[in-house]
């Protein structure tokens, strides 16, 4: 499948368009990088591409209702009228707006999910979440960030603006939800029973001190696509735990 991405920009000014990146700041704090343990977090860092800022830049929100209320200037010596193509106030009543640079087109059958990129923290501005009919539009969207108080927030040149990634259009109200108790599926119920019973001593191991826990670390059933009790996944059940997305290309001709 192919993800046209029509770029609405020079190359001068493009934001660049990028595979999900694994890693995160917060997460490389962590003295041990234990989050970076977690592969369902993982994988969201990188089911997907990340669309980045060309420029550093500080915009600051007076809590108003205007569009003027909030103002944005470069770090970087960009020129204003250069910055104002990315970055502008739009929709007023604190909500920062960017321009991605890009129209983008799906598949017939697919739409285009666009947010913040997966657990990127940012303090003071919080990323909005969208699904766009990407199949059919003949424009670009906007990306848009809501300022959570009054105050400064700042990008870096290359931190993600934006987040995107196709997902089906059509399926979704078809999905029924059944609320069922455990105990009905003994099968399902012993494996779950054996990973509580497994998780408990490891962590009282580790409590202890146990050196063979320690060197351990961490137990990794789901990481290695595992069930506790030894039995295999469900036939036809895959697992991942590392995902890399391609890397834009240019197109080529008659393409």
């Amino acid at each position: 499948m192919k993800l046209m991405c029509y770029t609405t920009e020079g190359d001068e000014h493009l934001p660049p368009l990028t595979p999900g990146s694994t890693d995160r700041p917060w997460m490389d704090n962590f003295g041990d990088r234990h989050p970076y343990r977690c592969l369902p977090m993982v994988i969201a860092n990188t089911t997907g591409w990340d669309i980045l800022s060309p420029y550093s830049f500080t915009a600051w929100w007076t809590g108003g209702p205007g569009l003027d209320d909030i103002q944005v200037r470069s770090d970087d010596g960009t020129p204003q009228d250069i910055l104002s193509r990315t970055v502008v106030s739009h929709f007023t009543r604190g909500i920062l707006t960017f321009h991605t640079g890009y129209l983008f087109r799906t598949e017939p059958g697919w739409d285009m999910w666009v947010g913040g990129s997966p657990n990127h923290i940012k303090d003071g501005i919080q990323a909005l979440s969208g699904i766009v009919e990407t199949e059919w539009l003949p424009f670009p969207f906007t990306m848009n960030w809501h300022f959570t108080r009054p105050g400064y927030i700042s990008f870096k040149k290359g931190e993600p603006i934006a987040f995107v990634m196709p997902l089906p259009h059509n399926g979704y109200e078809d999905v029924q939800p059944v609320v069922k108790k455990l105990a009905d599926e003994p099968e399902l119920q012993r494996q779950y029973l054996a990973w509580g019973e497994s998780r408990t001593q490891f962590l009282d191991k580790l409590s202890k001190n146990d050196a063979e826990t320690i060197q351990q670390g961490w137990q990794r059933h789901y990481f290695k696509g595992e069930i506790v009790t030894g039995d295999g996944r469900p036939e036809g059940h895959s697992h991942v735990n590392r995902r890399r997305m391609k890397t834009p290309r240019k197109a080529e001709p008659g393409e």
